[in-house]
């Protein structure tokens, strides 16, 4: 996977009040017919789009129960490969073909992968080091910054090697774990700068936005431009702890904006919110490296940052650097994944990046996705959200600030002049070169 990146022009990331993500019963009613109209016990594996291999991941997960031992996306053949344990049981094995899976028998389980990530837990707990499940390998990633030396890498390595061959392996990162706050540009509070996630509708109808939890210990007032008029007030934040993620709410209670990935004259629109699946590709904007793609590595990620140890997220190869914490994580049909939260590296050398799940985010401050992606204002060109006030024309997401092109996180702040829909000599197309000629069709 390459990981392309477009050179940051005026753009700024938008998404708006959109409908919590529903009831995924779209695959099994027709699963037991193949493409091809073999038998149901011989029903070849489907072709599926990501956001349904998700779904039925999902399903398989609870209809196969101790059997299920995770499962990943094949994007070359688009088809979802689903692990089991107790090949035995020829029944297990033909449910989740029929369903339209590609089946992998494998030797750990689910409960020993995570009794293993329980130990690393109890007896690794080191900063610089991380872990989650890798189910392509069975096994579980563990993975070191470079600050993990001496007897703290002989305990890390002591403490894999415990856990018995073929349960996890572990390797070497060459950059540093951190979280991606800087000072600079984009959402501001006490000198920092973050991201902005996705727009959403807070559990009292109040318009706000998801970032990362740790961008909200510079402030709880959020302004869209350095030494501008606060514009939002966070109202919920975790970190360290379960999860990276903030719920900010809008000043002005007339605040619109749509539910999109806003890059400029092009957008994303976005639809739902989606659970990440390993080998699903994914897209990530941040206001300081705009636009950039990878896969998702790993899930239920946990990372110990200096600051503290962090669970629940997902791993991913997408670079990122200081600047685009919170910033928006989603899929090229427009599926809401993940919040930025950090990583090692950059997206000059590459290397991991782990991100807060949106759903489980959502769900833990009651919060709903969605809105109108097709207009109204929000991170518009003519009034942001909010013509007077709020988010408005003047000190919102609109033409002069926010997501404009002269402040904000316009031409010299936020996703800066050169992301969104071109290169840095204004060729190109931008998110449609990278998502719709450099991405399979999902």
């Amino acid at each position: 996977m390459s990981h392309k990146r477009i050179p940051k022009r005026k753009a700024a990331i938008a998404a708006g009040s959109v409908v919590a993500l529903g009831a995924a019963a779209i695959l099994l009613p027709n699963a037991n017919a193949s493409q091809d109209g073999a038998s149901d016990a011989a029903a070849a594996p489907k072709t599926l789009k990501a956001a349904d291999a998700s779904d039925l991941a999902s399903q398989l997960a609870g209809m196969l129960g101790d059997a299920f031992a995770g499962s990943y996306y094949d994007a070359e053949s688009q088809q979802l490969v689903v692990n089991v344990v107790n090949g035995d049981d020829n029944n297990v094995i033909v449910q989740a073909k029929k369903a339209g899976a590609k089946v992998r028998e494998v030797e750990n389980s689910l409960d020993e992968l995570e009794s293993g990530a329980q130990t690393l837990k109890s007896e690794a707990t080191i900063p610089g080091t991380a872990w989650a499940v890798d189910p392509r390998t069975n096994k579980i990633l563990v993975t070191a910054d470079s600050t993990v030396t001496g007897d703290n890498w002989d305990q890390l390595e002591s403490t894999v090697q415990s856990l018995g061959s073929g349960m996890a392996t572990i390797k070497k990162s060459a950059g540093t774990f951190k979280t991606f706050l800087s000072g600079g540009d984009a959402i501001f509070a006490g000198g920092s700068r973050c991201s902005a996630g996705f727009n959403v509708t807070a559990g009292d109808g109040s318009p706000a936005f998801l970032t990362a939890g740790h961008c909200t210990l510079a402030g709880n007032e959020w302004s869209d431009a350095e030494g501008g008029q606060p514009i939002a007030t966070v109202d919920q934040s975790t970190f360290p702890g379960d999860g990276d993620f903030a719920l900010v709410k809008y000043d002005d209670p007339a605040t619109q904006a749509p539910s999109e990935v806003n890059l400029g004259d092009q957008t994303v629109a976005i639809s739902q919110a989606a659970d990440a699946e390993v080998g699903l590709q994914v897209f990530r904007m941040g206001s300081t490296t705009g636009l950039n793609d990878g896969q998702v590595t790993g899930l239920d990620a946990t990372v110990n940052y200096p600051e503290g140890t962090v669970t629940g997220l997902i791993q991913t190869n997408v670079c990122a650097e200081p600047g685009d914490s919170g910033g928006s994580l989603f899929t090229q049909d427009g599926l809401a994944i993940g919040l930025t939260s950090g990583g090692s590296g950059d997206c000059t050398v590459g290397g991991e990046t782990f991100f807060q799940p949106v759903t489980t985010a959502l769900e833990a401050v009651g919060a709903t996705l969605g809105g109108d992606a097709a207009g109204g204002a929000g991170a518009g060109e003519e009034a942001g959200a909010g013509e007077e006030a709020g988010a408005g024309e003047e000190a919102g997401a609109g033409e002069e600030a926010g997501a404009s092109e002269e402040a904000g996180a316009g031409e010299e702040a936020g996703a800066g002049e050169e992301v969104g829909n071109g290169n840095a000599d204004g060729t190109g197309n931008g998110l449609g070169e990278i998502i719709g000629n450099g991405v399979g069709n999902n």
